[in-house]
């Protein structure tokens, strides 16, 4: 098969759909299904509008919009549960959906402060309906799902985050398997929450991904990964600035959780088609390709991979290997790890078989 043809075939919705994904950065909160949210608000009477496609452009980004960081954030909103049943259902909607992007395992991140805010609902209770919702989603669809517990570092002080966070962990949830750290880069460095992220290297159940050098520059990765203990970061696009960084994320294996639909619509990134994901993986750089918040972008993660291809000139190869740094970058144990990657092998094996590639 020649180059433009292998090139049209991994630009094409219908078959990038299929192609199997791991994803490590989407945020639930982010990624609601837009039906669901709909019969949601109407029935707690929440003020939006009667007609279901104009709902949509009040939750959701405009496609064509420029660049616009506040009109981005102005599309969270914590009012929309009523109920334990509202968490649930858009919970599982959500979830199962992502089947539709081709996921093969995600390691999904959600906030128990942002379903709990608006009615003081019990912590703990969201924490479990979710991942319970999530799993059943997760099993009905077809393909693996594992959590992140997201702290906001402008909502909620270290103290706050500790406290919240040994409720958590003395729930036991085998699923869960990290911590994110997300929020207002600009005025809540990084190092305002040592103690916080002290206790979670102290207790070694977790694994921490620090969302840093978005909108700020490279220091602030490095001090997410020399004082957090971030083995992951979220975003990370200043990395492209600092060569002696991308050399110590090559040296220890800190992989960068990437989001180019995401990046251009915040404006921390404006020129999607020089964003830094291509030029770091050319040099070697562990990076990932990740959706963020599909549902409020307007998009999916497919359109970030076709962008990927288009953009980049990745191959069919370079993007099995971005999902084989994924899985090797999950917060997994190692045998569940290898697991993982011997079965991704064999879906891969049935994508070239459907393609032709």
């Amino acid at each position: 098969m020649n180059t433009d043809k292998k090139k049209s075939i991994l630009t094409s919705r219908k078959y990038m759909c299929k192609f199997p994904k791991i994803e490590l950065h989407r945020h639930l909160e982010g990624t609601f299904d837009p039906a669901t949210l709909y019969s949601i608000a109407k029935k707690n009477g929440l003020d939006v509008p009667g007609d279901f496609e104009e709902f949509k452009t009040t939750i959701q980004f405009p496609r064509e919009e420029e660049p616009d960081f506040l009109l981005f954030l102005s599309k969270f909103r914590t009012d929309w549960y009523a109920s334990h049943d509202d968490v649930e259902k858009i919970a599982y909607n959500s979830v199962y959906k992502m089947k539709e992007d081709g996921i093969f395992y995600i390691e999904l991140r959600f906030s128990p402060e942002h379903f709990s805010l608006q009615n003081d609902f019990d912590r703990r209770e969201i924490t479990k309906l979710v991942i319970d919702a999530g799993n059943k989603a997760a099993k009905d669809a077809g393909f693996h799902i594992r959590y992140l517990i997201t702290f906001n570092r402008n909502k909620q002080t270290p103290e706050e985050m500790i406290s919240l966070y040994k409720m958590i962990k003395d729930l036991g949830i085998p699923e869960i398997v990290g911590i994110d750290l997300a929020g207002d880069e600009m005025n809540y460095p990084p190092e305002l929450f040592d103690s916080f992220f002290s206790q979670i290297q102290s207790d070694k159940l977790y694994k921490a991904t620090v969302h840093a050098g978005e909108v700020t520059d490279s220091d602030q990765i490095w001090t997410a990964v020399t004082k957090l203990h971030a083995k992951r970061i979220g975003h990370g696009t200043s990395s492209i600035n600092d060569p002696k960084l991308q050399e110590y994320l090559k040296e220890h294996f800190i992989v960068l959780e990437q989001c180019i639909t995401s990046n251009y619509q915040t404006g921390s990134w404006k020129d999607e088609s020089n964003h830094p994901m291509g030029a770091l993986h050319r040099n070697g750089v562990p990076v990932t390709i990740n959706s963020d918040d599909p549902s409020i972008q307007n998009t999916d993660l497919t359109d970030d991979y076709i962008k990927a291809v288009t953009y980049f000139d990745f191959s069919l190869e370079d993007l099995v290997q971005l999902n084989l740094t994924a899985l090797k970058a999950t917060f997994l144990s190692g045998s569940k790890k290898q697991k993982l990657i011997d079965e991704y092998a064999s879906a891969v094996k049935r994508f070239r078989q459907f393609t032709g590639l």
